[in-house]
């Protein structure tokens, strides 16, 4: 996104503070932060004061571009008083493994920020904003992209996201700043757009798919439920379908942790549940990625499988469904050799499940 503002504007562009993945940079005429993700680290803590810094400096009359992404939530932070990194990464680490959505999750983040719900839109104001966002949210929501740092929440403490939350965590709510409501003020010079999104994403593989001569089909469901379950369920659509035909779906599914998870992520989970489901068959293939190219807190995007995906695991000493059990879907998935590495692909929409039957 930085790499795009810098080719279209140019020497316009007077200053600039670009806050990024672990592994994710580019050179560019700016600093360029890595960070940690999913889980913040003290770079995540730094890189919120050199935001809020960067901000106090920006003259009042100027216009501020605000390029923004998911995975903002880990990546720049700075806490109320009374809150610890380690508390912090103590509430990330729950959230993560408690299979909420990403909205409830962004909620209970934006009580114990600075910066999130809106409050970052208080530091810039009055200057004119303007924000372009890559959506990795379903709806597309402005409060939840990023934990809504230039949005209002009036859902913010909305006392369902806490159920299960323990004690010591839920202790920490606290010390929350008080966040701007909407109508405040600092609202009135913000102009948001998004400019990438899920959809966006699923239309360029069912273009793929037919250059390569296949018919395509982009399913209109939104994938947000639980993540085994789901891999299951699209295997059994997949083995229905016509054959010769890709299908497509996106979304971002929740996948509750055990207490020490093992290596992988929610695609990496689905890909295998999904392989279970598909063993014997000679006809299907399903891959599932993160269109950012990591799969939770690994360096693979996600999986492909296949029918023999099971029996080439277990012939490596692997058991398919203690992998699921312990989330260790990685595991499995390098013994069978079917993890899928990417690298960095520069955007972040969520995820992609495609499928085909010969």
């Amino acid at each position: 996104m930085a790499r795009g503002a810098h080719d279209a504007c140019g020497d316009r562009i007077a200053g600039a503070l670009i806050v990024t993945k672990e592994g994710h940079a580019e050179s560019l005429p700016w600093p360029v932060l890595e960070t940690g993700h999913p889980l913040p680290d003290e770079r995540s803590l730094a890189a919120g004061d050199a935001l809020i810094e960067f901000a106090s400096n920006i003259p009042p009359d100027d216009q501020v571009l605000v390029l923004l992404s998911g995975g903002a939530s880990a990546l720049c932070e700075a806490l109320p008083e009374g809150v610890t990194l380690s508390g912090l990464r103590e509430v990330n680490r729950w959230l993560l493994g408690s299979g909420l959505d990403i909205a409830a999750m962004n909620r209970v983040r934006k009580r114990l920020s600075r910066l999130k719900g809106g409050r970052l839109a208080r530091l810039l104001a009055p200057r004119s904003v303007l924000c372009l966002a890559i959506s990795d949210v379903p709806a597309d929501d402005p409060r939840a992209i990023g934990s809504g740092p230039l949005s209002p929440d009036p859902d913010v403490m909305r006392s369902s996201d806490l159920a299960g939350m323990p004690e010591k965590i839920f202790a920490m709510l606290s010390h929350a700043v008080a966040a701007p409501l909407p109508g405040d003020a600092c609202f009135r010079n913000i102009r948001f757009e998004i400019v990438a999104r899920l959809d966006d994403a699923r239309r360029a593989a069912c273009a793929a798919a037919r250059a390569a001569g296949y018919q395509a089909v982009m399913r209109p469901e939104f994938l947000d439920g639980e993540t085994l379950g789901t891999g299951t369920r699209l295997a059994r659509e997949l083995a229905a379908a016509p054959a010769g035909e890709v299908q497509v779906w996106g979304g971002e599914t929740t996948l509750v942790l055990p207490s020490e998870p093992g290596r992988g992520g929610r695609n990496q989970s689905l890909a295998l549940s999904a392989a279970i489901e598909l063993q014997g068959r000679k006809d299907i293939w399903l891959l599932a990625a993160g269109t950012d190219g990591t799969d939770g807190p690994t360096l693979d995007a996600g999986a492909l499988v296949d029918g023999e995906t099971v029996s080439r695991g277990e012939s490596a000493g692997q058991i398919a469904r203690n992998a699921l059990a312990n989330a260790d879907a990685g595991t499995f998935l390098e013994a069978s050799g079917d993890l899928i590495q990417t690298g960095p692909t520069g955007t972040n929409v969520m995820d992609l499940v495609i499928g085909l039957r010969m």
